[in-house]
C-alpha cells in the first residue's frame, strides 16, 4: 500500500489546492496550502444553552497569539455574509454580493465566501460494529439530509476499511438520500484513516464546513493517529460532530478521543443511548450549524511558524452572560515539516445507482 503524504504549508480556512486540482484520497501529491484568510465559526450561547442571536462583528473581539485583528467577513446563521469596509474612517458591514452564475463562487471554491449556509460531509460508519440497528442509523441520517434547509451542499460519504465517496458535495437533496439508503454493512473500521481524507476533501472549499460522523464502534483499522486529524481540522476551520452509540461510548480510549477531537473543532460529541437519542444529536447539530456566527480575519503580521492561539471574547455586558465555542487555534507548519505519514485504506468512489 502506497503511504500519502500530507504536507502542509501554514493551515488556514482559505485553501489554493494544487493549483486549485481536484485531489483523490489515492493521488499522492502533496497539499500546500497557504493562508489568506483565517474563518472561525463560533457559537454563543446563555448559561442554560440557549444560542444568542442578533450579535454584531463590533460585539466580538480576537486575537491570534494575543494579536487584535480585524474582522473581515460576518455572518450569522444562514444570512447573507457582511464584508467590513472602511467608510468615513470608521468600520461597517455590507451584504456581500451574490457570486455570478458558474462562478468558482457558487462551486465553493471561491476566495470570498459569498453564499449562505454551510457545506456538510456526513460519515457514516458502515463497519462490522454497525451490524445491530443499522437501519435505523440510516433512517436518523436521512432524517437529518431532509432537514438540512439553507445548507449549501450535502456530501455522503461512508466508510469501513475504506472510505466510500458515496456523493460528493451536491444540492441534490434525493441524490444524498440514495446514497443513504444504497449502504450496507461490514469489514473493519478505519475510521480515522476515512476522517483524515474527508477532512481533505472540506479542505478544499471556503465558508463553514462540517463534518458529521457517525460511529458505532472503535477505531481498529487505522494508521493515522486521531491527533492528526484533530490538527488538520482545527487548521482547516473544518468542524468535527461526533455521534456515537452506547457500544463505542463503552469503549473508554475512543469515547475521549471522540470528545477530545470535537471539541478542538469547536464541534460536540453526542453518545446516543437509544435510537430516539441519535434522531435528538442529529437535530441539535443542524440547530448548531442554523445559529453559527461565522467570522474572518486576515492575520496580522506573525512571526509564530508553529501553533497560533486563537481567541474570541465578547464585549461589555455580554462578555460575562454569554459563552463562546470554537476552535482555539491552528497550526502553522514548515514546507519541509510533514504532518503526517498517513497510509489510508483504498477508497471506493463509485456512485449509487
Amino acid at each position: 500500500m502506497n503511504k500519502s503524504l500530507l504536507s502542509v504549508l501554514l493551515l488556514s480556512s482559505v485553501l489554493f489546492i494544487d493549483g486549485g486540482r481536484q485531489i483523490s484520497a489515492q493521488d499522492d501529491s502533496k497539499i500546500l496550502v497557504n493562508v489568506v484568510l483565517v474563518q472561525l465559526n463560533v457559537a454563543v450561547t446563555d448559561k442554560k444553552g440557549n444560542y444568542i442571536s442578533g450579535l454584531k462583528p463590533e460585539d466580538f473581539v480576537i486575537t491570534e497569539d494575543k494579536i487584535q485583528e480585524r474582522i473581515s467577513t460576518f455572518e450569522e446563521g444562514n444570512e447573507p455574509t457582511r464584508r467590513m469596509v472602511l467608510s468615513e474612517g470608521k468600520m461597517v458591514s455590507v451584504v456581500a454580493p451574490e457570486p455570478p452564475a458558474g462562478s468558482d463562487a457558487q462551486s465553493g471554491s471561491s476566495l470570498m465566501p459569498g453564499i449562505t449556509g454551510a457545506n456538510v460531509f456526513i460519515l457514516f460508519d458502515t463497519s462490522n460494529y454497525m451490524y445491530r440497528g443499522f437501519v435505523f442509523a440510516q433512517d436518523a441520517i436521512a432524517d437529518f439530509v431532509r432537514s438540512l434547509e439553507g445548507v449549501s451542499r450535502v456530501a455522503f460519504y461512508s466508510y469501513s476499511r475504506d472510505l466510500s465517496r458515496a456523493v460528493p458535495l451536491t444540492g441534490d437533496r434525493p441524490a444524498v438520500l440514495r446514497g443513504v439508503r444504497s449502504t450496507v454493512a461490514g469489514d473493519d473500521a478505519a475510521l480515522y484513516n476515512c476522517l483524515l481524507m474527508t477532512v481533505k476533501d472540506a479542505a478544499q472549499f471556503t465558508g463553514r464546513k462540517a463534518i458529521v460522523v457517525f460511529s458505532n464502534g472503535p477505531d481498529n483499522a487505522s494508521l493515522v493517529p486521531p491527533e492528526d486529524v484533530a490538527e488538520l481540522a482545527q487548521s482547516t476551520g473544518t468542524i468535527i460532530y461526533m455521534i456515537s452509540t452506547r457500544d463505542a461510548q463503552a469503549e473508554p480510549i475512543s469515547s475521549a478521543v471522540f470528545e477530545r477531537m470535537s471539541k478542538a473543532t469547536g464541534g460536540k460529541a453526542y453518545f446516543a443511548k437509544s435510537w430516539k437519542d441519535e434522531t435528538d444529536a442529529f437535530s441539535s447539530i443542524r440547530e448548531d450549524l442554523a445559529h453559527l456566527y461565522s467570522l474572518s480575519y486576515y492575520p496580522q503580521p506573525n512571526p509564530n511558524r508553529g501553533w497560533r492561539t486563537i481567541s474570541v471574547k465578547l464585549t461589555g455586558e455580554s462578555a460575562q452572560k454569554y459563552r463562546i465555542r470554537t476552535r482555539d487555534g491552528y497550526r502553522v507548519l514548515k514546507a519541509a515539516q510533514i504532518a503526517s505519514a498517513a497510509a489510508p485504506a483504498a477508497t471506493s468512489d463509485a456512485a449509487p445507482k
